[in-house]
């Protein structure tokens, strides 16, 4: 049982999913305040739901690319490529999680379901044989990547149908909000993805993929992780600016993209696994940051 928990635990990549339900029940919150009631057993449906929807989608992923993670080093232990764990049973976990976590998803809000079920398409089906195609699977990827905050947003309102019946709530909460918290996730997926991209591009290449802007580790692909640290400034505007987003959130968000520039410079100027590192640490801490932070100094829309 202590290996088969391991397994699985490998096969959902336990701690990606983790990441994504925390972004999706933080939305989920703010989602919920903008109606000024939580309803916490819905929170819980969304977050089981949330977990193997996620859940599905990686394991689907790993069943595509089971013969590539036998040639790298920090994907050579999972289940499929050591034989601990059958592709036909890692379909069969990853069919019922997918199932049974968009009807959870469904059973809240139409259009959450729907969402979860385009992620787990994108991610799985079409990101997942992009990457070793080109580079502009970070690009597709970061699509999928960005969908969690609208499914626990859409996910704490009530729905009809195709998820229309929203009169007692303001346009603007039910477009211009989950669209920014879309957006914020979205970008923050360059410099994350490029960085860890940088710092295991060995083990990527004896896989083929090829995820760096060029492909290579040089200074085009440096300077677009630059970029697009320094694109998180602007960004972290937006809750701001279109008016539910508070000082605190713009304050700390700012502060961070402004962290995410100075180590992504640094990176110009190093181009070591080093500096990469410290351009991806930064990603790990500031998107559930400024997530909670955000949840703290939400302002409804009237």
């Amino acid at each position: 049982m202590k290996q088969f928990i391991s397994d699985f635990n490998k096969l959902v990549k336990l701690r990606l999913t983790l990441t994504v339900v925390f972004s999706a029940s933080i939305s989920f919150l703010i989602g919920a305040k903008q109606q000024g009631d939580i309803m916490w057993m819905n929170w819980l449906v969304l977050t089981i739901g949330g977990f193997l929807v996620t859940g599905a989608a990686n394991g689907f992923n790993e069943i595509i690319e089971k013969d590539l993670d036998k040639l790298m080093t920090r994907t050579a232990d999972r289940p499929l490529p050591t034989g601990r764990m059958t592709t036909g049973q890692a379909l069969v976990l990853s069919v019922m999680m997918g199932i049974i976590g968009t009807m959870l998803v469904v059973k809240l809000n139409f259009v959450a379901g729907l969402i979860s079920v385009l992620s787990i398409f994108l991610y799985a089906f079409v990101y997942t044989p992009l990457k070793q195609k080109s580079p502009i699977a970070v690009f597709v990827g970061a699509i999928p990547g960005a969908l969690p905050p609208l499914i626990g947003y859409f996910a704490a309102f009530e729905s009809a149908g195709f998820g229309l019946a929203y009169s007692a709530v303001s346009e603007s909460a039910i477009v211009i909000t989950p669209l920014v918290l879309f957006a914020v996730q979205f970008f923050w997926q360059f410099p994350h993805f490029w960085a860890i991209a940088w710092v295991a591009d060995d083990d990527y290449k004896n896989a083929g993929f090829r995820l760096l802007p060029t492909t290579k580790k040089d200074k085009i692909s440096a300077w677009m992780i630059f970029l697009s640290a320094v694109a998180m400034i602007p960004v972290g505007f937006l809750p701001m600016y279109y008016g539910f987003g508070g000082w605190i959130f713009t304050i700390v968000s700012v502060l961070g993209g402004i962290m995410f520039s100075y180590y992504g410079y640094k990176h110009v100027q190093e181009m070591e696994v080093s500096s990469a590192k410290k351009v991806m640490f930064t990603s790990f801490l500031y998107l559930p940051l400024t997530q909670l932070i955000l949840l703290f100094d939400f302002i409804p829309f009237k």
